[in-house]
């Protein structure tokens, strides 16, 4: 099969899996059809599904993957190599990359979940958790159901668990879940973001990740202030690594947006 007979394969799999859909008519343009095969993948509950589908939906999020381009970590410079002069503590270890965190190939990569931990289910939203989750196949989202039903209840806030990848380029995903801002940042939202970071940090120790890439948790749909978050994230790390710094050999931050580059490399010069 080549990428336009697996989408609708995959596709006409997904309609018939459910009679809600059953009736979609499949666009006629590559980029619609892909828009809907993320969609009908998006609102899907976890449940099992065929081989031949987990076959066909892997060649094409393996193609989906080469087509975007592999990042490695030895191909991003560090704080060091960027900013010679900053003050930073363990310059060396830490870098900051702009661009599609799917793309990564770490070790983990670190995804901003909800309480649920089952990813988004609003078709092609834009946030980094759909992106994850769309990226790695409908296997995540299934893995995330079997351990959020051992857990018995949702995740809290601060808290972090570590999955597979699946066609993810990274080895791990590390999901957790970060504070909301409602009413105006306070020093229990500001804790929470740190134990974000710390969580991940310990969990990726625990599972032998030496590279790690974090997104701007929390800073998106949840409101935290992005250079607090900024502060409290490179903070964290420093703190962690000057403990740990044996088992960690590279923390990237992972920005998206380019107010957020900014912030970061303005904190990463001083």
């Amino acid at each position: 099969m080549n990428q336009s007979e697996r989408i609708l394969f995959l596709t006409d799999e997904l309609r018939n899996e459910d009679y809600r859909y059953k009736d979609l008519k499949i666009p006629d343009s590559y980029l619609e059809q892909d828009r809907l095969l993320r969609s009908l993948m998006n609102v899907r509950m976890p449940k099992k599904t065929s081989e031949e589908f987990l076959l066909v939906q892997d060649e094409f999020l393996l193609n989906v993957a080469m087509q975007k381009g592999i990042v490695k970590h030895t191909d991003i410079p560090t704080i060091a190599d960027e900013f010679p002069l900053s003050t930073l503590p363990f310059k060396e270890k830490m870098s900051i990359w702009q661009g599609d965190i799917t793309r990564l190939e770490v070790d983990a990569i670190v995804n901003a979940a909800n309480s649920q931990m089952l990813g988004c289910f609003s078709p092609c939203h834009s946030c980094i958790d759909n992106a994850i989750h769309s990226a790695a196949g409908i296997q995540l989202r299934d893995e995330c159901f079997h351990i959020m039903n051992r857990l018995g209840h949702e995740e809290k806030t601060g808290m972090a668990k570590i999955t597979n990848a699946y066609n993810l380029p990274c080895k791990r995903v590390i999901h957790t879940v970060g504070p909301i801002v409602r009413f105006g940042l306070t020093k229990e939202l500001e804790e929470n973001l740190q134990s974000c970071y710390l969580s991940c940090l310990e969990c990726a120790v625990s599972n032998e990740v030496r590279t790690i890439a974090f997104c701007c948790i929390s800073t998106g749909e949840y409101n935290f202030p992005n250079d607090k978050a900024t502060e409290i994230a490179i903070e964290t790390v420093i703190q962690f690594l000057s403990e740990n710094q044996v088992k960690i050999d590279r923390v990237i931050f992972n920005v998206f947006k380019d107010l957020d580059n900014r912030i970061y490399r303005n904190f990463a010069s001083l």
